[in-house]
């Protein structure tokens, strides 16, 4: 009992103090903020644009988008570049033409090598200087910096406006012909780029590196890694080889005295009668198995931009669907799809866990089912009209069009609609916990600390409400990664930890005492790393070097857990052969396998790969950050949540045995899909990357001149080969769930009698 209450004094701890560093530094962010200026001016006293038109710009980004085309400060899509690193690449090229064309009467590559190098040595001077009144907020730049942003300006004017003479250029970053044809509007968005590039460039007073922490690496301007990247990358290195060390030991010793578990001879699930509300949930996995569908067919045609830039094996596809929309989409729909079928598992699971059906939770069920299709359809609607400019209202396009946000790109309104959903879960999930909650059963603690991630999860989303439109870049990113790391990564996890660890001992597969004290650990072990970890994602986004610190350190601790994360799963593969039972729960079981190789391969190695500063330093918008997105986001959670739809549709259906052969060919083809897309392609474009960008600079590993090189594009070509069998798993996946409501997906007795001989036979 004692080792109890100290576990569960632990985990408050861990939550409590991360949350209290989160919000510590979070008011740090506010604070150090790179500023806006109230105005900037030439020296000879020209206004070139205010801090209302930056913001304005910022609407403008939004609109078309976002991070949807290429990226800021790093994050975002990575066919276009990312504008600040660009901009600041062409500002810094325009000016020393500039002085070279006044100074000596020719062209920049026309000087010597000492000429050069002095009007280098002044372009660091001229643009890494404060020159921000303390007093006005007023910014003062030179004649000739000015005459070098409106030449930059007069540049992503013809890119985004359509130009004729930049048509090869905008294929080749899938930038959509006339994406903005309002000149006012061309105009704000380059005050707004010039402002990121500004922060990215420009000293903090009284220190030696820039707003964003000398980010993006840029050479010719002195954006080299500070102090602190190096350091604290060191430091959360040994951290991380300490912990785990600590790790593996602290489980071998935990585990050495357990005794085997005796499997139950009948599956304690076999009586379970489905309850209406449990039945009304077979459309919740139609509509999973629906956007998933839809959404993997987007992400091949996203594939065929990257190489044909607008076109679909030569149809220009984006005459209708642009590539900023075709983007959103995926995201957006991967995160539908995976929190339907975590918010289905949640419903099926609080009738079993609370003993009853509370009355109209089937009504309830229902009602959350249509605002969710509401959600989906008018949220996807609104991204595509905005970026298709048909909101002439730059605020209403943000409400009811696209944030422009990654991952929260569905407006303001949607927004509010889905939170609004989740807490009518919530409030559905605790009517059907709270029998279970009152009881004190052996399982209290596991369902305790299930429904705290419940309120967790339906709560923590409403974080992504507390910036607007017109918010500081800084500010906005801060609270967006609440929503993705906090709600989607933290919680989320735990929830699902919290279900399989209530699934397993129900089945009799882990005994109680050892499954409470396995998710208290686990749980308390992932949030220390992942609360404040939370921060790795923010250290170049106009943050204070502070931030570098405790996102350096605490985001190794993330890795822990995760390599000893497998052993359960595998134990529980082990005993399908125990019980004849168990080869009903075989292949969600498997999909649970799956979750966990890809939890230590695609959270762990690939995430640890991008998560130290100096290495995200250099890696920060490249294409591995990707190869760590698909194998998480799919490998993890689009894995884990197929298992939940598995299970919920052996419940739910005949008490038949499964046909698995179209199954058994769906995850193996998704799985080695998903290791040839990202060994083949994805991973070789970003290693190509990042040494271009140690090497040169980000704006170069971004640049159309080296992705649209022949290696890179037979590189890109290469992911045709993962991409068409994971396809082929996906489609197979369809067709054995639409077998499953049409009946081809069962087996006969006779069928399933061979099967369990075979499965018994000795080796």
């Amino acid at each position: 009992m004692r080792s109890n209450e100290a576990a569960w004094a632990a985990l408050v701890s861990v939550v409590g103090g991360g949350f209290l560093l989160l919000g510590f530094f979070g008011r740090e962010i506010y604070r150090q903020a790179p500023p806006i200026p109230s105005a900037v001016v030439t020296e000879s006293g020209r206004t070139l644009m205010t801090s209302e038109q930056i913001l304005d710009g910022q609407q403008v980004w939004q609109s078309i988008g976002g991070q949807q085309i290429g990226s800021i400060w790093g994050h975002g899509a990575y066919q276009a570049p990312d504008w600040s690193a660009d901009w600041l690449h062409r500002e810094a090229i325009a000016l020393l033409e500039v002085w070279s064309h006044r100074d000596h009467g020719v062209a920049l590559a026309e000087l010597t090598t000492e000429q050069r190098g002095a009007l280098e040595l002044r372009l660091r001077r001229e643009l890494r200087g404060n020159h921000v009144d303390a007093q006005t907020g007023v910014l003062v730049v030179s004649d000739a910096r000015a005459e070098a942003m409106r030449a930059n300006a007069d540049y992503y004017s013809a890119l985004f406006g359509g130009d004729p003479s930049l048509d090869g250029l905008r294929k080749s970053y899938a930038l959509h012909d006339d994406a903005i044809t309002d000149p006012a509007r061309l105009e704000r968005l380059a005050n707004f780029f010039f402002w990121t590039s500004w922060a990215c460039v420009t000293e903090r007073p009284g220190q030696s590196f820039t707003y964003t922490n000398n980010w993006p690496h840029e050479p010719l301007v002195g954006n080299e890694p500070t102090a602190a990247s190096v350091v604290w990358s060191l430091l959360s290195i040994v951290l991380l080889l300490g912990a785990v060390a600590t790790m593996v030991w602290f489980h071998s010793v935990r585990s050495a005295g357990e005794e085997p578990v005796r499997v139950p001879e009948r599956d304690p699930l076999a009586r379970l009668v489905p309850t209406p509300s449990m039945r009304a949930l077979g459309k919740y996995v139609a509509v999973v198995v629906a956007l998933f569908a839809v959404q993997v067919l987007l992400g091949g045609a996203l594939a065929h931009y990257a190489v044909e830039g607008d076109s679909f094996y030569g149809w220009n596809l984006s005459v209708l669907l642009p590539y900023a929309v075709a983007r959103t989409w995926h995201i957006q729909l991967a995160l539908f799809w995976i929190a339907t079928s975590f918010l289905a598992a949640g419903l099926f699971l609080a009738p079993v866990i609370g003993g009853r059906e509370p009355r109209f939770q089937r009504a309830g069920v229902n009602l959350l089912f249509g605002a969710l299709l509401v959600v989906v359809v008018g949220s996807l609607a609104g991204e595509w009209l905005s970026i298709k400019q048909h909101f002439t209202n730059l605020t209403a396009g943000f409400w009811f069009g696209h944030q422009g946000y990654e991952y929260v790109d569905l407006g303001r309104f949607w927004q509010i609609a889905l939170y609004v959903g989740l807490i009518l879960w919530l409030v559905l999930m605790l009517r059907g916990l709270w029998p279970a909650l009152r009881a004190r059963t052996a399982q209290h603690g596991i369902i305790s600390l299930l429904t705290a991630s419940v309120v967790a999860i339906g709560l923590l989303y409403g974080s992504g409400l507390f910036y607007g439109a017109r918010s500081h870049l800084a500010v906005s990113e801060y609270w967006r990664w609440w929503v993705i790391h906090l709600w989607v990564e933290g919680f989320f996890e735990v929830f699902a930890t919290g279900a399989m660890a209530f699934l397993f001992t129900t089945l009799g597969l882990v005994r109680v005492t050892v499954a409470t004290r396995g998710f208290i650990a686990a749980t308390t072990i992932f949030l220390l790393g992942g609360i404040p970890g939370t921060f790795h994602h923010l250290y170049f986004s106009g943050t204070p070097i502070s931030v570098t610190a405790i996102g350096a350190m605490f985001s190794a601790l993330e890795v822990v857990p995760l390599v000893l994360i497998g052993r359960e799963a595998i134990d529980t593969l082990r005993m399908q052969g125990k019980a004849q039972w168990m080869v009903t729960y075989r292949w969600p079981i498997r999909f649970f396998v799956g979750v966990a190789f890809w939890n230590l391969v695609g959270a762990g190695l690939f995430g640890f790969l991008i998560n130290p500063p100096i290495a995200l330093y250099y890696l920060q918008g490249l294409n591995t950050t990707p190869v760590h997105a698909h194998t998480a986001l799919f490998g993890v959670y689009g894995l884990l949540s197929l298992g939940l739809i598995l299970l919920i549709m052996r419940r739910l259906g005949s008490e038949q045995p499964w046909r698995e052969g179209a199954l058994s060919y769906s995850f193996w083809a998704m799985n080695v899909g998903l290791a040839l897309m990202v060994l083949l392609s994805v991973l070789p474009i970003g290693i190509a990357q990042a040494w271009a960008s140690v090497e040169t600079g980000l704006w170069y590993a971004r640049s159309a001149e080296f992705l649209q090189q022949p290696l890179l594009q037979n590189l890109r070509w290469m992911r045709l080969v993962g991409d068409t069998i994971f396809l082929s798993g996906v489609a197979t996946f369809v067709w054995f769930a639409l077998g499953l409501m049409t009946g081809w997906s069962y087996q006969a007795e006779t069928e399933a009698s061979k099967e369990w001989d075979a499965l018994t036979e000795p080796a």
